[in-house]
């Protein structure tokens, strides 16, 4: 349509504005560099997940023993101890959540520069299913951080996080910046340009 909206006050302004003349701000329509970012978070994320899942998550002391629990080993272990509800919930929040977020957003950045058989609308959704279900992905660090606050009792017992919950928060902060640093107007932008190629062939 010819204008770009300030990201800052809102105020739309057109295409050819460089700078917004109610706040000051620097008006681009498209940032070119956003699926740098885009990459560059995701696999810092990715990074961090491996060990997130390798490492112990939690360190349970108590008089005869110290235990460390994996995400996965921890979830197995409250299925056997009759809980299996709260370990489906675990494996959902911590595994096939983040692992289904890593796959959406490699999609997503791939689909923009290439054909896919998933159409524009089935796209968006996914963009922001992405980014609705992105804070829900911290129920292990808060799980973590509740028990090793409540169950401190000195030489009897203590349960303390391992090192696995600061990468598996790292993993989740670098994927929420990832998804938000993707342009999902991108996505009508290709559909706009491979419309242009075909109506000129």
């Amino acid at each position: 349509m010819g204008v770009a909206g300030c990201t800052r006050c809102g105020r739309v302004w057109p295409l050819e504005t460089d700078v917004c003349a109610r706040c000051g701000n620097t008006i681009v329509s498209r940032d070119r560099k956003s699926l740098q970012r885009v990459w560059a978070l995701w696999l810092v994320g990715l990074m961090c997940y491996v060990p997130a899942n390798i490492y112990p998550m939690l360190r349970t002391r108590t008089l005869a023993q110290v235990q460390e629990d994996t995400i996965v080993g921890g979830a197995v272990e409250l299925a056997q101890h009759g809980a299996p509800g709260i370990a489906i919930i675990i494996l959902l929040a911590s595994v096939v959540i983040p692992l289904a977020k890593f796959f959406v957003i490699a999609f997503l950045a791939v689909s923009v520069e290439r054909r896919s058989a998933v159409s524009y609308h089935q796209r968006q959704l996914l963009y922001e299913v992405v980014e609705y279900i992105g804070r829900w992905s911290m129920i292990d660090i808060f799980v973590v951080a509740i028990l090793s606050s409540l169950v401190q009792l000195n030489a009897l017992a203590a349960i303390n996080p391992g090192p696995a919950s600061l990468f598996f928060a790292l993993s989740v902060i670098f994927t929420m910046l990832s998804a938000q640093a993707f342009d999902s107007r991108m996505i009508w932008d290709a559909q706009s340009g491979r419309e242009e190629t075909e109506k000129d062939e």
